[in-house]
Order: structure tokens, then sequence, then C-alpha cells
């Protein structure tokens, strides 16, 4: 392939513009924001999971007392029945009013029981609630942590992609100065290799950083300045400027 010497150094300023693009793609692809977005979204998950336990405790809770009240209530009523009965004299016999006295003492005993027990559930479901409370305060920091992560990797994401954009236009009009055999050339060994086209520097490739033998060094020292010589070890195209030791 032939090509004029200032169109092959031209592909230098191409290689340096898609180096610059690569390092802003890889600046974009690892801010310190996403690393932390990620971990901070586990986290967020792992809570969510234990705020909806934490509620159905709750909600468990709430009808164990409701039930526990409930019974209560009909223990009470009970008791209140009898001892209107016992209250109004209309018991006469001696053993009917032994039998109603220890069944309003026995009501009395289990209503106690019963009270005892709504007053544990009632602790139990402070605590829980207790428990929501705090996860969802935690949730709420993580929250606004969040939001100040996704507002700083946004704002790096506009910067980058500024750049990008003035890089990537710089490169339009590089690579509309090359001829298309030669443009074409270096994309298909930029998709390959990552790097295109590189510096013959003092005998070395600056693409596989290796130094050329003396065969190859004379033979691209013998080739007409319009030729386009390729590294014979990573197939790169290599521009000859006067620094490439020829």
């Amino acid at each position: 392939m032939k090509a004029a010497p200032e169109a092959q150094k031209r592909l230098l300023d191409l290689a340096e513009l898609d180096a610059a693009l690569a390092r802003l793609a890889h600046r974009r692809s690892s801010l310190p924001e996403i690393a932390e977005l990620d971990e901070l979204g586990g986290r967020m998950a792992g809570l969510g999971s234990q705020i909806v336990a934490a509620e159905t405790a709750v909600s468990d809770l709430a009808r164990e007392q409701t039930k526990a009240e409930t019974d209560v209530d009909q223990v009470r009523a009970r008791a209140d029945r009898d001892q209107k009965r016992l209250d109004s004299g209309q018991v006469s016999s001696p053993r009917d009013l032994e039998n109603l006295q220890h069944e309003i003492a026995s009501l009395q005993r289990r209503q106690g029981d019963l009270e005892e027990v709504v007053l544990e559930i009632m602790e139990r479901r402070e605590a829980a609630e207790a428990k929501v409370a705090e996860l969802t305060a935690q949730r709420a920091e993580l929250e606004t942590r969040r939001d100040e992560l996704t507002a700083a990797r946004d704002a790096a994401f506009s910067e980058i992609d500024k750049e990008a954009f003035a890089t990537g236009e710089r490169r339009k009009l590089v690579a509309g100065q090359i001829p298309d055999d030669l443009l074409a050339l270096y994309e298909k060994l930029r998709g390959q290799y990552g790097v295109g086209a590189a510096l013959l520097q003092g005998g070395r490739c600056g693409g596989c950083k290796l130094s050329l033998n003396v065969s190859d060094l004379n033979r691209i020292r013998s080739a007409p300045h319009d030729e386009v010589v390729r590294c014979e070890e990573c197939r790169r195209i290599l521009v000859r400027t006067a620094e490439s030791g020829l």
C-alpha cells in the first residue's frame, strides 16, 4: 500500500486521539461513584428485605394483640355478667352460689393471665416497631447517600462525555485527512490489536515495544517513503519519522 508520508504521520495523531478516547471510556466506566453505588445498591436491597421482615413481624403481632385483647374482653364480659347475677340475689341455692363465686374467681384469674399476655405482646410489638423505625432511618440515610453519589457520577459523566465529544470531533477532522484505504487498514488493525499504528523510534516499534532486527530495519530503510510498512512482530503500521533511527 502506498500513502504520502504526511498522511502516514497523521496516523500517529489519530492513534493519540484514539488512546485519549480509550482513557476517557475507562475513566467513565471506573468512576469510584459507580463502585460505591453498586455496593450501596446491595446494602439497600438487604435492608429492604429486613424492613419487609420487620413490618411483617409488626403486622403479625398486631393481629396477635387484637386476638388477645378480644379474649380479654370476652372473659371480662362473662365475669361482669356473672357478677351482676351474683349481685342481683337471684341465685338462691348455696351450691349454685358457690359455683358462681368460683367461676367469677376463675374468670378473674383468667383475665389477669390474658392481660399479661396482652402486655407481653405489646412489648414485643413495640420492639418490632422500633426495629422498623431504625431500619427505615438507615434506609433513608442510604437513599440520601445514593442521591449524592448519583449526582456526583452524573456530573462526572457530563464532564467526561463533553471531553469525549470534543476529542471525537478532532478525530473526525484528522481521519478526514487520511486516504480511505490507509484509514481502513488502520481501523482494521486497531480492532485487532487496540493500536493500529505506532511510531518507529530508534529502531523500536512503538506498538509492541520490540527492537527490530537488522534485516527488518534494512528492509524498511530501503522502502520508498510512501510505502506503508508494518512491524513483523505485531503487524501494526510503522510510521517513519526523523526519530526512527534509519
